[in-house]
């Protein structure tokens, strides 16, 4: 009762709120807009207003909400699905628009499709298979609790009890229970390696059929968040689904899969043909629209990113899932916060995080928690707000079992730390200092390898900056470093845009500070190799450069610093670099 009361409170306040127009947002429509362009800079956009659509729908038996008309009405597409399931034929489009969903990762919504086909054809095997692939989501971060595993292991009994007809299906259910398997261990990466295998092994027997392939492709992403060499398992997984893609150009999970597999270092402009077509492929959808600024922040285009998170979020309320609202809502809202930080649009930032953190209850996941906890992290350090970052409260809102989450509470850690090391509070720094060594120990005791070197990374900033402060030059630099090389073991992970404090970001900013300029500078030009376009590696480029003595230099990254924000930000830095530009000899 009080998640209903506090989520019908959360729509009124969206419904209801009025606020004067927000500028620096990419145009509804402006595919063509690049970050630099006069126009994304002058336009005015939609307004923050807009995204206060009211969720409505029916719960399925499980409780979840299910919009069934939303994608029969014909307001809606989800692309093009023709699995062919052996099935009543009184439910094959059904079962298609369940697997569509499904591969838009809409998966409390593709549940209810597939029980409703089960209710339907109680002998189709195939829809007790799709409920137990949408209740585990192999690229989120979130893991299937004791409750959930039995579900699924359920699910695929029930499967085989039905007997799936045919080879494909036969495989199909064979590699879902390879998942589910044992559901009493909490063993999460040797199941995704099971899947994985017996995904290959199904797609090696039937290569010429395209939703085995789209679920391979998926597979080898998964399993590829922890190979020995990550960009090489998103090289192989992009091949297979390019394959599907020109096959049929609107299958859902091809398009989709593929965005994730150039969401990778050196990938963002591998196949910038399909990023637009997916949104075009499923309009109403929250993750389609989410999902081309995947590679958008990966190109630096920041109007992009604003513009379909925007759309994103604006969407994502009318799917509530039970009586809490989607991860979807403000997964949409981080990225779009993020990208207004890079535009210094500081106040529509602050807007954007007081409606995510006002909104609620969000459903309960990992994605939730890291959202809830970076957002006021991000805004902090982004402005470098150091007494506000170390102001943060920890573990806040109190719904959340953040004790389930080491990654999200590290953040918060990591942040605050920040903030007390910079304000000269020692002792505060050294205790969140010791809280993200014991969360790191907790995530590698779990099994979650890149949890421990997103912490670790962060670990090492912080380490670094106790030291400076500490006097030891020498070990500020060696631990910063360390954390920059570390940083680039991993891929991104899908759930963030981007780092909070990007390590060699970080190192510029220390040995600025150190009074080593043309090291700094090295070390944002690194940073900006890996993440173009940032305001803060441009910033502290440009002052490195100028430090160093290389005017030419420091106005090149002054420049492009000037095409990446709002022309009206009120930063400090904006007004700098304007000055500095007009003041710089030109040839």
């Amino acid at each position: 009762m009080r998640n209903k009361l506090l989520l019908i409170l959360s729509v009124l306040f969206l419904a209801t709120a009025c606020e004067p127009p927000e500028t620096g947002e990419a145009a509804p429509g402006t595919a063509a807009l690049t970050a630099g362009s006069e126009t994304a800079q002058t336009a005015t956009h939609a307004t923050e207003s807009q995204d206060r659509s009211a969720p409505h729908g029916a719960q399925s038996p499980d409780g979840t909400v299910v919009h069934a008309a939303d994608w029969t009405d014909g307001s809606s597409d989800l692309g093009a699905v023709d699995f062919q399931v052996n099935c009543s034929p009184a439910v094959e489009d059904e079962f298609n628009r369940a697997v569509a969903l499904l591969h838009h990762m809409m998966y409390q919504q593709a549940r209810g499709e597939f029980q409703a086909i089960a209710s339907r054809d109680p002998g189709c095997a195939m829809a007790h298979w799709g409920v137990s692939m949408s209740l585990f989501q192999p690229l989120w971060p979130g893991r299937p609790d004791l409750d959930t595993r039995v579900q699924g292991w359920e699910a695929v009994e029930r499967a085989r009890e039905l007997g799936p007809e045919g080879e494909r299906e036969r495989l199909l259910v064979a590699a879902a229970a390879a998942f589910w398997e044992n559901p009493e261990s909490d063993e999460w990466w040797p199941r995704i390696e099971r899947w994985a295998g017996a995904m290959e092994e199904a797609h090696r027997q039937r290569p010429e059929d395209l939703e085995v392939a789209t679920l391979h492709g998926l597979a080898v992403l998964a399993a590829g968040q922890v190979a020995d060499d990550q960009l090489a398992e998103h090289a192989r997984a992009a091949a297979i689904l390019a394959d599907v893609h020109e096959a049929e150009p609107r299958h859902p999970g091809a398009i989709h899969y593929i965005i994730h597999a150039d969401d990778a270092g050196g990938r963002a402009e591998e196949h910038l043909h399909v990023v637009d077509a997916y949104s075009d492929l499923a309009p109403h959808v929250p993750h389609a629209l989410h999902m081309p600024s995947h590679i958008y922040v990966r190109l630096g285009d920041w109007p992009q990113v604003i513009e379909w998170n925007r759309r994103s979020a604006q969407a994502a309320l009318d799917h509530p899932v039970g009586d809490r609202i989607s991860i979807h809502y403000i997964h949409g809202m981080d990225y779009k916060l993020y990208g207004h930080l890079q535009r210094g649009e500081d106040e529509l930032g602050r807007r954007i995080l007081e409606r995510a953190l006002i909104t609620g209850p969000y459903q309960e996941d990992l994605g939730s928690a890291f959202h809830l906890a970076v957002m006021p992290a991000r805004f902090a350090l982004e402005r470098r707000d150091w007494d506000e970052a170390a102001a943060l409260r920890i573990g806040e809102p109190d719904y959340v079992e953040w004790e389930r989450y080491e990654w999200p509470q590290a953040l918060s850690w990591f942040a605050r730390g920040m903030g007390a090391v910079m304000t000269g509070d020692l002792a505060g720094a050294e205790k969140a200092e010791e809280e993200l060594m014991a969360l790191r120990d907790d995530a590698e005791a779990a099994g979650e390898a890149a949890y421990r070197t997103y912490i670790e990374a962060d670990r090492l900033i912080l380490s670094g900056r106790i030291a400076w402060a500490q006097g030891d030059e020498a070990r500020a630099v060696a631990l910063t470093r360390e954390a920059a090389e570390l940083e680039g073991t991993v891929q991104k992970h899908p759930i963030t845009p981007g780092a909070l404090l990007p390590p060699y970001e970080a190192l510029g900013d220390l040995l600025q500070d150190l009074d080593r300029p043309h090291e700094a500078m090295g070390a944002y030009e690194a940073g900006l190799e890996v993440w173009p376009q940032r305001y803060r590696s441009l910033l502290g480029a440009a002052r490195a450069a100028g430090s160093a003595g290389l005017d030419e230099e420091s106005r090149a990254h002054f420049t492009t610093l000037l095409e990446v924000v709002n022309p009206r930000s009120d930063r400090p830095g904006v007004a700098e670099a304007r000055r500095a530009v007009a003041e710089s000899p030109v040839g």
